[in-house]
């Protein structure tokens, strides 16, 4: 079994990975294999509502000339996906969503490739807003046919400065709790 997350960070080793890794640290003691594929600050377009990817249906976004097409492949190819977000003036960044919308659509377009995979959602903060951030990956979750585990909290981290969410004790708590539930989902789900 096999986790892919997106970082959607611009903070390549900022919070929004520390808090990835605190939900990697459990599904590897599962037995379940990580990966982290970068998204933020890499050139990746939002849609264009084209609906060639509906018409070819050959699993690929008519645009090519960025990380899109790739991130599909690893989506299709894992058995669970994270999403990862810092909060941007109450947002996504805008490398997320435009990985949510190109990724959905394509997945979509070729018979909800994503169904009954696991999704989660995970969250760096500084103050507020992180409740529409996890809600938006959510819904990308639930509209293609995705499974979402739960946690003891919402997957949200605090923390401004890089590293600050290492402190935040209840953050990390969540993460581990998430990774353990993820991981016991993904089992069940294989049965």
């Amino acid at each position: 079994m096999k986790v892919v997350a997106f970082n959607g960070s611009p903070r390549k080793e900022g919070n929004t990975s520390l808090l990835i890794r605190h939900v990697f640290t459990e599904l590897n003691r599962e037995g379940i294999e990580t990966e982290s594929v970068q998204v933020g600050g890499e050139t990746i377009r939002g849609c264009t509502a084209c609906y060639k990817c509906f018409d070819r249906k050959d699993r690929r976004c008519a645009m090519n000339d960025d990380i899109a097409n790739a991130c599909v492949e690893k989506m299709i190819e894992a058995d669970g996906i994270i999403i990862g977000s810092p909060t941007y003036f109450a947002a996504l960044t805008p490398e997320t969503k435009a990985l949510i919308d190109r990724c959905g659509m394509v997945t979509r377009a070729n018979g909800d490739l994503l169904k009954h995979k696991a999704g989660a959602a995970v969250v760096a903060v500084r103050r507020a807003g992180a409740i529409s951030v996890f809600d938006t990956i959510n819904r990308f979750f639930t509209i293609s046919q995705m499974v979402i585990p739960g946690s003891s909290y919402w997957n949200i981290g605090v923390g401004r400065n890089m590293g600050d969410v290492e402190q935040d004790e209840e953050g990390i708590k969540t993460m581990r709790d998430l990774g353990a539930n993820m991981a016991w989902l993904l089992k069940r789900i294989g049965e």
